[in-house]
């Protein structure tokens, strides 16, 4: 998966919002509303690093392989970074983005959470 399919599958959930923020901070971020459930860092050094959020037990999982690391400062809410996307398959890739998106819908209230539907809700 490219870099730019990444971005357009982030995109292409509902309600999703894209924001650049320029320097210090150098970030594209995904949300729906205000929770944040992907971003990239577009500057160098790792210039489109991507980071997400998953669950505890991939964290784990994932940090042990090369090229994925805790993300920076976000790691304690089980977030990380991937440093080249071409190095994940794309399914799974495509299920973490997934499941961080849902993990964001259900931190929202239930009226926002009516609003993106049903079907983008975590089981």
């Amino acid at each position: 998966m490219t870099i730019e399919d990444l971005k357009q599958l982030c995109s292409s959930f509902p309600l999703a919002i894209e924001q650049h923020y320029g320097a210090p901070s150098n970030i594209l971020t995904y949300s729906v509303y205000d929770k944040k459930f992907a971003y990239f860092k577009t500057s160098e050094p790792e210039q489109w690093r991507f980071s997400l959020r998953v669950t505890p037990e991939r964290c784990l999982e994932l940090t042990d392989q090369n090229g994925i690391k805790p993300a920076r400062y976000m790691h304690r809410f089980h977030w990380i970074s991937i440093v080249d996307v071409h190095l994940v398959p794309e399914a799974y890739l495509r299920d973490l983005v997934s499941w961080s998106f849902e993990k964001a819908v259900a931190s929202l209230t239930k009226k926002r959470q009516r609003e993106i539907g049903v079907g983008f809700l975590p089981k």
